[in-house]
Formats: C-alpha cells, sequence, structure tokens
C-alpha cells in the first residue's frame, strides 16, 4: 500500500510517499510543494491544488493523511493554515482517495513515543524508520511522520477488524 503524508501550510506544504507492506515501511519519496508569497491568496490556493493534483496523479497513492490545524497565537496565520489544509484536503479526496487526520501530538507520539517530541527527534526517527532516506527539509520529515502515523493506524484497525 502506497501512502501519502501531508503537512499543510500556505507558503511551503510538506509530501512524503511511503509504502506499508505490513509493519514494513519503505521510502518512496519527500518533498515540499511552495507558493509564491508576493502571490494574492487566491491565486496560492489554486497552486497548491495544482500542484497536489499532479502529485496524487503521479504516484497515485492508496490512502492519503493531513495532520490537523494547531492553534497559532496569530489568527489569520491560523486561518490561512486552514485554508491551505483544506484545499489539501480537497485535492486528495476529490480522487477518491481516504483521508486521515492526525493530531500533531498524535504524529509526534507514533513516530518518537512522546506527544511534545521537539522537531529534531521527529526528523531522526522518521530517518531511522526509513533507512536511507534523503529528506527534503523539516516539513517533508512531518509529512513523512504523518504517512508513518497513518501507516500504524491502518495496521492497527485491520488487526482489530
Amino acid at each position: 500500500m502506497i501512502l501519502l503524508g501531508l503537512d499543510p501550510g500556505l507558503g511551503t506544504t510538506g509530501w512524503g510517499l511511503i509504502r506499508a507492506d505490513g509493519n514494513r515501511l519503505s521510502h518512496i519519496a519527500n518533498g515540499r510543494l511552495k507558493t509564491d508569497t508576493q502571490a494574492p491568496l487566491p491565486r496560492r490556493l489554486a497552486h497548491l491544488d495544482a500542484m497536489l493534483s499532479a502529485l496524487v496523479a503521479d504516484h497515485a497513492p492508496d490512502g492519503a493523511a493531513v495532520e490537523e490545524v494547531f492553534v497559532n497565537a496569530n489568527p489569520q496565520t491560523t486561518l490561512k493554515l486552514g485554508q491551505a489544509r483544506g484545499v489539501v484536503i480537497c485535492a486528495v479526496a476529490r480522487t477518491g482517495i481516504d483521508v486521515g487526520e492526525y493530531a500533531a501530538r498524535l504524529v509526534k507520539k507514533a513516530v518518537v513515543g512522546t506527544g511534545a517530541a521537539e522537531k529534531a527527534q521527529v526528523h531522526a526517527m522518521v530517518a531511522r524508520l526509513l533507512p536511507g532516506v534523503k529528506i527534503d527539509g523539516p516539513d517533508a520529515a512531518d509529512a513523512l511522520a504523518v504517512a508513518i502515523c497513518h501507516a500504524h493506524h491502518l495496521a492497527s484497525a485491520r488487526r482489530i477488524g
């Protein structure tokens, strides 16, 4: 099963693709989708949608997962992040792929073992869980962590079901 993890952001959206074969995980690809900070908001959201649609078409994942929005001190920043997250979910869901949603603390707990893990700890554990991976920055590391979390939750659901 190919799983796409996404760490939404208006400026940079991290993405990571993994293959889950039972409990075995392997890296396929990862990266960042960037929008022009000088462009108007509608154009940035449309560009994000187009890039994600192309990514999904190119890799045809079986499932996807997105990190939930956390509330920032600045309400405008939270609102823009929420809009980008909506575009991310819509771009994937429009293809018929089920989209899992996970809180950042749950992703950290699934990958590192504690919900209070620092970004560097998440990055290190992703590198350990996916040997040989070259991670394209912190946003891609977070996206790979979301994909790993989703793989663990799907495997648990299959065992229970």
